[in-house]
C-alpha cells in the first residue's frame, strides 16, 4: 500500500509539471517574490517618508455682495488649500508644485513627526510648475535625489503624499512612459514628463515619485480625469535645475519677445517654393506694448516659421527656444508676408514673468 501511495505521488508530481501547473516546492517562490515585491514598497516608504511634508496655504480672495444693481462690494475671504512637498536639504528647503503655493498669503508645513513650521516661499516657477519653500526647524531628514535618466518603462515607483489629507499615505505602481509632455498652467509645455499608474488624487501635488532605492525620480503633478491610472510626474532632473536657480535667484528666467499668435498651416506651394523646413508656423495675432517682436518690424498676420536658424513649426517649438542665454542677444526671425519669405532681427527681453517674481 505504501509504495502504492509513492508511485501515486510520483505520478502527480509528472502529470502536474507535464500539464504546466508548478509543484508545491515551486509555489513557493511566487510567495517570496510577493514578498519581495512588497519589500521593495516598505523599505522605499520607510525611507521616504519622513522627509515627506504636509502643506496648507492661505490664499487671499474676494467675492462681490450686489447690495443694488450698481453697487458692488467687495468682502474679503481666505481660501485655504493643501498639497505635499518633501525635503531635499537639512537645512529646510522644500520642493512641491507651484499651484500648490503659487499666490499664497500663508505657508504652514507639517513635518512627518507633527511639528508644525510657517514656511517662507523662495520662488516658484509656473511654466514646470514646481516651487521652493523653506523652514526653519531642527533634525530634518532629507531625501536622496536620483536621475530620471536611468528610469525605465515598467519599473517599479512608489509616491507618497497626502490625498484629500489623507497624511502620507503610500502608492505604488510602475513608470508607465517617458518622455511625455504636459501643458503647464501658465500656457507653456513642460517636457521630460514621467507617466505612472501609481495612484495620484488631489493632495498629492508636489509629493514625491521614488524609485525601489528611495530615490527621489520626479515631482507628483496632475492626474487625469476621469481616466484611472494615467498620472503624471515632472522629472528630477528638471526639479534640479528648476531648484537651483529659484534657490539662487528667486525666479527661473526666460526670454520673450511680446506676441500673441497661433498655430496654423502653411500653403503648400509656399513650402514646395521655399523648400521650407516646416508645413505649420505661428501666424502674429497681436503685440504687447514696445515688444521686441514690434521693435524688430514684425506685423500682424506675418507667420514665423523660424527663429535663431532653427524652424519653428509652432507655439511650443518657439518657446523652447526663447530660454534665458537668449536675452539681449540679437536673434534671427524667419517668416512669411504674404507671399515672401523675409528675415528679421529680434533683440529678446527678459520675461516680464520672470522678472516680476
Amino acid at each position: 500500500m505504501r509504495r502504492e501511495i509513492e508511485l501515486l505521488n510520483d505520478e502527480r508530481f509528472e502529470s502536474e509539471a507535464g500539464s504546466g501547473r508548478l509543484p508545491m516546492a515551486q509555489s513557493q517562490t511566487d510567495d517570496d517574490l510577493l514578498d519581495a515585491y512588497s519589500r521593495a514598497v516598505i523599505t522605499a516608504a520607510e525611507k521616504v517618508s519622513p522627509s515627506v511634508v504636509y502643506i496648507e496655504i492661505q490664499q487671499p480672495a474676494t467675492s462681490r455682495r450686489r447690495n443694488s444693481p450698481r453697487t458692488p462690494r467687495e468682502i474679503p475671504r481666505e481660501v485655504k488649500g493643501s498639497g505635499s512637498g518633501f525635503i531635499f536639504t537639512p537645512d529646510g528647503f522644500i520642493l512641491t508644485n507651484s499651484h500648490v503655493v503659487h499666490g499664497s498669503r500663508r505657508i504652514e508645513v507639517t513635518v512627518s513627526d507633527g511639528r508644525k513650521y510657517e514656511a517662507d516661499l523662495i520662488g516658484d516657477d509656473p511654466d514646470t510648475d514646481l516651487a521652493v519653500i523653506r523652514i526653519n526647524a531642527p533634525n530634518l531628514v532629507p531625501v536622496k535625489l536620483g536621475e530620471a535618466q536611468k528610469i525605465r518603462v515598467g519599473q517599479l515607483v512608489v509616491a507618497i503624499g497626502n490625498p484629500y489629507g489623507f497624511q502620507y499615505s503610500v502608492t505604488a505602481g510602475v513608470v508607465s512612459a517617458l518622455g511625455r509632455s504636459l501643458r503647464a498652467q501658465s500656457g507653456r509645455l513642460m517636457d521630460d514628463v514621467i507617466q505612472t499608474d501609481a495612484a495620484l488624487n488631489p493632495g498629492n501635488s508636489g509629493g514625491p515619485l521614488v524609485n525601489s532605492r528611495g530615490e527621489v525620480v520626479g515631482v507628483n503633478t496632475a492626474m487625469i480625469l476621469p481616466a484611472q491610472g494615467i498620472c503624471f510626474a515632472t522629472s528630477i532632473d528638471t526639479a534640479k535645475f528648476v531648484a537651483s536657480r529659484l534657490i539662487r535667484d528667486g525666479k527661473v528666467s526666460r526670454s520673450y519677445i511680446g506676441l500673441a499668435g497661433q498655430n496654423v498651416p502653411l500653403p503648400r506651394r509656399i513650402v514646395r517654393y521655399y523648400n521650407l523646413a516646416v508645413e505649420s508656423g505661428i501666424l502674429i495675432v497681436s503685440f504687447e506694448d514696445k515688444s521686441p517682436a514690434r521693435n524688430a518690424g514684425l506685423r500682424e498676420g506675418d507667420i514665423i516659421i523660424g527663429f535663431d536658424d532653427q524652424p519653428t513649426a509652432g507655439i511650443d517649438d518657439l518657446h523652447k527656444l526663447l530660454t534665458e542665454d537668449r536675452i539681449g542677444k540679437k536673434a534671427s526671425v524667419s517668416i512669411i508676408r504674404n507671399t515672401d519669405q523675409l528675415s528679421l532681427e529680434v533683440v529678446p527681453e527678459e520675461s516680464r514673468t520672470s522678472a516680476s517674481k
